[in-house]
C-alpha cells in the first residue's frame, strides 16, 4: 500500500473517537447539501487514490452478498448457486451470506478483482461516499474511514466544512 494511503488510515485510527462523534453530530444536524458535498469530495479523493494500489477493502472487509450477487457470481464461475454457496460462503451472525475467508477469494496478487464484471453490489457501491442519502450511510462511512484511505480523506475534509 502506498505510504500516503497508510498515513491517511493511521490518522483515521488515531482520530476514531473524534470522527465517531463528528459523524454522529453530522447525522443529527442533517445538512441538506451533504450528498452534493460528499459526492464532490469523493470525486476529488479518487483523482488521487488508485484502488489498485490499495485494495484494503478487498483484503479486510467482506461484502454482504445478496441472492442476485450469488446468482451472478455463480453464473460467471459456471457453478450452480448451491455449489458456490458451499465453496465460498458462510452465514454470519446476522444470517447474511459473506465470504468464508478474507482476503476476498477473487482478489489477485496484483489487486485486480478476477470477478470484477460479476462482483457483488456491495463492492460496486463501495465506499458509499458517491451516492444519495449519505446521511443514512454515515455510520458505515465512519467505519470505512479506517479501511479506505479515500474515505479517511473525505472525513477530514468534511470536518473542515461542517462545524457540528
Amino acid at each position: 500500500m502506498e505510504p500516503e494511503y497508510l498515513k491517511a488510515l493511521e490518522l483515521a485510527h488515531k482520530n476514531a473517537p473524534e470522527n465517531k462523534r463528528f459523524f454522529e453530530k453530522l447525522k443529527k444536524k442533517g445538512p441538506k447539501n451533504l450528498d452534493n458535498v460528499c459526492n464532490e469530495l469523493h470525486e476529488k479523493a479518487f483523482e488521487k487514490i488508485d484502488c489498485l494500489k490499495c485494495a484494503n477493502c478487498c483484503r479486510t472487509t467482506g461484502p454482504l452478498l445478496l441472492q442476485k450477487d450469488i446468482e451472478r457470481l455463480s453464473k460467471a464461475l459456471k457453478l450452480r448457486p448451491a455449489m458456490f454457496l458451499e465453496k465460498y460462503l458462510r452465514m454470519d451472525e446476522d444470517n447474511d451470506h459473506v465470504f468464508k475467508t478474507m482476503p476476498c477469494p477473487f482478489i489477485g496478487d496484483d489487486n485486480y478483482c478476477t470477478m470484477y464484471e460479476a462482483r457483488p453490489n456491495a463492492c460496486r457501491e463501495y465506499p458509499h461516499t458517491h451516492q444519495r442519502d449519505i446521511l443514512q450511510k454515515l455510520k458505515i462511512s465512519y467505519e470505512n474511514t479506517m479501511i479506505c484511505p479515500a474515505v479517511a480523506q473525505i472525513a477530514e475534509k468534511l470536518k473542515t466544512i461542517y462545524t457540528v
